[in-house]
């Protein structure tokens, strides 16, 4: 049952299913639609393919989907209202910075966007639905900010189920607190400098002493390495092992021995924080230990189909967005008399790229809600990782092409996402890994 809002912080929550929510209604003057770079406006709900009153065909940019609640439609308003004011107008000073202001964090906190399946004691939302999680994930995306969204969902999406499955009472007392209210920023190291996607080769030891585990080696590639105050860090704890002696330590911010590096440069991504992460005889208690020793491998493993869903869910949504914006120019830009919308060549690579984000939608709504009832496997999470990343690469690479010249310049968003775009084939598990997992799966 909704309980009557009430002012808080400049926004208004109600509770949605028994947990609180961040509800901010539409302003007068705001768009109700999707937040875009000066450059475009939103295309109509039905927008038409053919620019002649004689086609009657339109696109209604996507079927409906059955996953999604008025709680959570109501949601959705909250998060786009969220970037309106917190995210757009910092965008491009974070896209220059190559990082965001810890401020988002507390601000996405505050708003009850962040921790959403943590219990309510610890300040988290206390809904084990995955919905809302996309739902975050799609509105930075159809913002053209999703750069500036990846820490917020590595934190939800990633981070966050280790520190619920894995810990006991006093790290849960410790650590959600802050995790929740964005105060305590996460990430997790996985990656090692020339080890790729081969985890068991890693070599970052975490070797027993007393009450303390003594920590070296390196770390790359780690998104919000930079902002962290928690890093979920795999190590060796037995380096004879492989696989059975990986184990999970949460390195905290200030700990004598830890330290950062360059804040890489990348070729996307620009606004998200990716760091170097390096440990010289650092001293992290054995307290801090997530799981079990030697156990660690299977704890990524259990936590990976999640991570891979986010992924996806980013890929689609940012393909969606991509066509959005290449329907608006098709349809304004002239070429020899004519909307560019208007030849054939254009109206068959738009209806590709529609259609093939329609299905590849209706696949991924399956997978969260396979997700919310924990029968998604490993597998069916791979499929849906490499296939949506894939038809990401395709949609935004076709839609550079109908934007001409133009969609080489970085001022038009369409430049900037063929630019995050090339990444998501790699990170989190690259396409190659993907079939690997899926076709041992395979059996006659």
């Amino acid at each position: 049952m909704r309980e009557p809002k009430t002012s808080f912080a400049g926004m208004t929550r109600i509770r949605c299913n028994g947990r609180k929510r961040s509800a901010l209604p539409s302003q007068p003057g705001l768009p109700d639609s999707r937040v875009h770079f000066r450059w475009y406006t939103d295309p109509p709900a039905n927008l038409r393919i053919s620019p002649t009153d004689s086609a009657a065909a339109t696109y209604d940019q996507r079927m409906r989907r059955s996953i999604f609640t008025e709680d959570h439609e109501l949601f959705r308003q909250s998060v786009r209202t969220f970037i309106e004011r917190e995210v757009t107008p910092n965008f491009e000073r974070w896209d220059r910075d190559g990082i965001v202001d810890r401020g988002l964090f507390t601000a996405a906190g505050t708003a009850g966007f962040l921790a959403i399946d943590a219990p309510e004691q610890f300040g988290g939302g206390g809904v084990e639905d995955f919905c809302y999680n996309a739902i975050i994930s799609e509105e930075f995306a159809y913002a053209g900010a999703a750069p500036a969204g990846i820490g917020i969902t590595l934190h939800n999406d990633v981070c966050l189920p280790y520190f619920l499955s894995l810990t006991n009472e006093e790290q849960k007392q410790r650590w959600l607190p802050g995790i929740c209210s964005g105060n305590l920023i996460t990430a997790i190291a996985m990656t090692e400098p020339g080890i790729g996607s081969d985890l068991a080769s890693m070599s970052t030891s975490a070797l027993r002493d007393g009450d303390d585990y003594i920590v070296n080696g390196a770390k790359t590639f780690i998104t919000n390495g930079i902002n962290a105050d928690l890093v979920i860090v795999a190590v060796k704890t037995d380096p004879k092992e492989r696989h059975k002696g990986m184990s999970l330590l949460v390195i905290e911010r200030g700990t004598p021995g830890f330290e950062r590096g360059r804040n890489l440069e990348k070729v996307g991504l620009h606004a998200q924080d990716t760091a170097e992460l390096f440990f010289t005889d650092a001293r992290v208690p054995v307290a801090n230990l997530l799981g079990s020793e030697g156990m660690g491998f299977l704890h990524l493993v259990e936590n990976l189909p999640q991570e891979r869903l986010s992924i996806a869910v980013g890929a689609v949504a940012a393909a969606r967005q991509a066509l959005r914006w290449t329907l608006a120019y098709t349809h304004e830009r002239t070429a020899f008399g004519q909307p560019i919308a208007a030849f054939q060549n254009s109206r068959f690579v738009l209806a590709e790229c529609a259609t093939e984000i329609e299905i590849a939608e209706v696949f991924l709504d399956r997978c969260i809600e396979a997700l919310n009832a924990k029968e998604l496997t490993a597998e069916e999470a791979a499929m849906a990782k490499w296939w949506t990343t894939e038809l990401q690469k395709r949609v935004v690479d076709s839609c550079v092409q109908l934007h001409g010249g133009y969609g080489y310049m970085l001022e038009y968003p369409i430049a900037r996402a063929y630019l995050d775009t090339r990444i998501q084939t790699i990170y989190g598990g690259t396409t190659e890994i993907m079939k690997e997992i899926i076709g041992r799966s395979l059996r006659p």
